[in-house]
């Protein structure tokens, strides 16, 4: 087995700074040694993995790699009692992708403790119409509403709207019932944006404000924000008295500037959400809700699948921002 070859996407160095990718052999010898093997089914296709293909230092350090933060697919051997051959199970976060050999191999080695086992319910393809993407939407909105940003209280903007976060932030706040507003700078997209379940589509020009006042009419019980920079900071004084932002990404920058007066005055929080490295029995509360009282049905709007082949095209979408929606790769199929 330790001989057996895989296709996998692999990015190399060159030379100093310069990079290519290509799609290519590896074997599973050069795997991590971790502890369980798993066959890859499907994987997503994320901002960071275009980050890592491209050849980002910052996510990963050392090339020729495979990136890919997440996968979903079956258990080859495991040297943990608490799995076994054949168990479907789902990866995303922690280091894979980024320092370990990730899922846009059809052969992934991981660590136990990184492994969420799938419900019969849940296919790969699902789970992967979820991803980290799904999982970060999930987050922020349990987040938002441990701090009391309920569907009676008030519209949530979501930024950043026609990103896999975005469109499922959309989706999932949509069926639980809160009226959603959606923040883009693609306006041509409006009737993707509607179909993934916003009642309101704005243009940047709409909520970016640059007139340094320390505090803006109030306009949302909370946000999902994947922007940053002078975006963030106008939300944060637009948000209604004890809401809430919940800061997912920096697209446009990675510092902002605001007063202190969104939080004393107005009682606003500001939450971080991470979800890379989140402790096993919060990802699992997760993943209940969205395998459950959560779970999406319809989401063929929401998602373009895509082959290992077909990959490298997609990334440098990705990386020019002309990706809409959620990109799903499929891997294998045995």
């Amino acid at each position: 087995m330790v001989n057996k070859e895989f296709t996998a996407l692999i990015s190399k160095e060159i030379s100093e700074g310069k990079f290519e990718r290509y799609i290519g052999m590896k074997k599973i010898r050069e795997l991590p040694e971790y502890d369980t093997l798993i066959k890859v089914q499907y994987s997503a296709l994320n901002y960071k993995d275009a980050l890592s293909a491209r050849g980002h230092k910052g996510i990963t350090r050392k090339y020729p790699h495979t990136p890919g933060v997440d996968a979903a697919g079956f258990i080859v051997e495991t040297k943990h009692p608490q799995y076994q051959s054949n168990q479907r199970v789902l990866v995303t976060g922690y280091d894979l992708g980024m320092n370990t050999s990730g899922g846009f191999g059809e052969y992934i080695r991981v660590p136990h403790n990184w492994i969420v086992p799938l419900p019969e319910q849940i296919d790969y393809r699902e789970a992967m119409v979820y991803g980290t993407a799904g999982f970060t939407a999930g987050i922020a909105i349990y987040e938002l509403n441990n701090h009391n940003v309920l569907p009676h209280s008030g519209p949530v903007l979501v930024t950043g709207a026609t990103g896999g976060v975005g469109c499922l932030s959309i989706a999932l706040l949509n069926k639980l019932g809160y009226q959603v507003v959606a923040g883009t700078s693609k306006k041509e997209e409006i009737e993707f944006l509607k179909n993934c379940g916003a009642n309101e589509v704005l243009g940047y020009d709409e909520i970016v404000d640059k007139s340094g006042k320390h505090l803006l009419q109030s306009r949302w019980a909370g946000a999902i924000e994947n922007i940053g920079s002078l975006a963030l900071s106008s939300i944060i004084r637009s948000i209604k008295p004890r809401g809430a932002v919940a800061v997912i990404g920096n697209v446009t920058g990675d510092t902002f500037q605001t007063s202190i007066y969104p939080f004393i005055l107005r009682g606003i929080n500001l939450l971080g959400i991470d979800s890379a490295e989140r402790p096993m029995d919060y990802r699992i509360k997760i993943w209940e809700k969205l395998f459950n009282e959560w779970r999406l049905y319809n989401t063929n709007h929401l998602v373009k699948e895509i082959t290992l082949i077909e990959l490298n095209d997609n990334i440098d979408l990705m990386l020019e921002g002309k990706q809409i929606g959620k990109i799903i790769i499929k891997i294998s199929d045995n």
